[in-house]
């Protein structure tokens, strides 16, 4: 049996989903896009691996004979944000959008929230997390206040200085935020959003960061791998985005190149089964504050590591790379945008230079994943083992 090393690229998208109009995400294509305004950038570890031999990757040059096999991936759920982009690849479907609070959170939750917490809100609106500090971070420092905002995801935001509010009161205030916003008000995601500095202009999100997830209405590919006795290794906010869920092991990360420092320490270990990791920095850092010189150094930052990831993998381990939505920095606004996700996969046994051509939903990995480990198939999503075996 294989080990299978499953890292997301979060929101390296690769091109407009047809639907994508209809989530105001028009022409959008962060990797595209980031490569035409770089046309400097350097991956050639990514290219090695096929990322511009994937159908419609024109905008990349092509290697004649990649090592990997490749292809891109649609969404059927209903979003494009973290949570229904990891548990469709995972295999549950999210057929009626989460809910999402363009106008802020009505009176009602605030005012629950406050009795709750002890603490007063300010904000209260859709916003850039980088702004929002800049905007309210000089009168939370001065009142105490907690900053409370969301965006076009279904998200429930809270913002505090690690100096004024200790980060075991932010997270409590997280748990407590949680439990409103269920039912009727239920959003995907409650999200601590602790920062440090002394004021406007200087103020920086921190690595302290916690989501608190609804659980999957579904058993996951992670439950059918942990109930079959295998090993599911969380690194990054993978643990956050399913609570817990299916997970065996966890470890938060700091950046980009931790997550990776992490995931390599555990292919060193004897383990079995899985090792899942989000290098959240692409969508966090450079996507969402539209930053395009930003994510092409963190691109080229990662692709120098793949060489050191393979090195360390077992005869027979798996590596997937692959990402879980769009985050175009060249599009208007800072949200997420609707797009293709870009699969890559390599093995030591695996064909190389296998076009896995368009695959018609993100849970075909996780169908794949479960196929290699030989456990209970989800729900949703068509297996590509057989394609990619020799």
């Amino acid at each position: 049996m294989s080990r299978v090393i499953w890292m997301i690229i979060d929101s390296v998208g690769i091109g407009a989903l047809p639907d994508a109009e209809a989530f105001g995400d028009k022409g959008v294509n962060t990797l595209g896009n980031i490569v035409k305004a770089h046309s400097d950038i350097k991956i050639p570890n990514l290219r090695q691996l096929g990322i511009g031999n994937i159908d419609g990757a024109d905008f990349i040059e092509s290697v004649e004979s990649p090592i990997g096999c490749y292809g891109k991936c649609s969404e059927l759920s209903q979003g494009k944000d973290t949570t229904t982009g990891h548990w469709e690849m995972t295999g549950v479907l999210v057929e009626t959008p989460f809910k999402t609070f363009e106008n802020g959170f009505p009176k009602e939750i605030i005012d629950e929230f406050e009795k709750q917490t002890g603490r007063k809100v300010v904000a209260n609106k859709p916003a850039s997390g980088t702004a929002i500090l800049d905007e309210f971070g000089d009168h939370h420092m001065k009142t105490g206040d907690v900053i409370v905002y969301t965006s076009a995801d279904s998200v429930f935001q809270i913002a505090a200085h690690e100096e004024v509010v200790p980060l075991e009161e932010l997270y409590k205030m997280c748990e407590i935020a949680r439990k409103i916003m269920m039912g009727d008000n239920a959003v995907a995601r409650i999200i601590a959003r602790p920062f440090v500095g002394e004021k406007a202009g200087s103020f920086e999100r921190t690595s302290n960061r916690r989501d608190y997830s609804l659980n999957p209405f579904e058993a996951t590919v992670l439950d059918n791998i942990k109930e079959s006795k295998l090993d599911v290794i969380a690194v990054g906010k993978i643990e956050d985005i399913f609570n817990g869920q299916g997970i065996t092991e966890a470890i938060h990360t700091k950046s980009n190149m931790h997550g990776v420092d992490e995931t390599i320490n555990y292919i060193k270990k004897d383990n079995n089964g899985l090792i899942f990791t989000n290098l959240v920095d692409f969508d966090s850092k450079f996507g969402h504050r539209r930053d395009t010189k930003g994510y092409k150094e963190a691109l080229e930052e990662f692709d120098a590591r793949i060489p050191e990831i393979i090195e360390y993998m077992n005869e027979d381990d798996i590596l997937i790379i692959n990402a879980d939505h769009g985050n175009d920095p060249t599009y208007k606004g800072t949200d997420h945008t609707r797009e293709y996700i870009p699969v890559l996969v390599y093995g030591k046994d695996l064909k190389q230079n296998l076009n896995l051509g368009i695959r018609k939903s993100f849970a075909d990995i996780g169908a794949t994943v479960t196929d290699i480990l030989d456990v209970k198939m989800p729900k949703h999503g068509t297996s590509f083992k057989n394609d990619i075996m020799k």
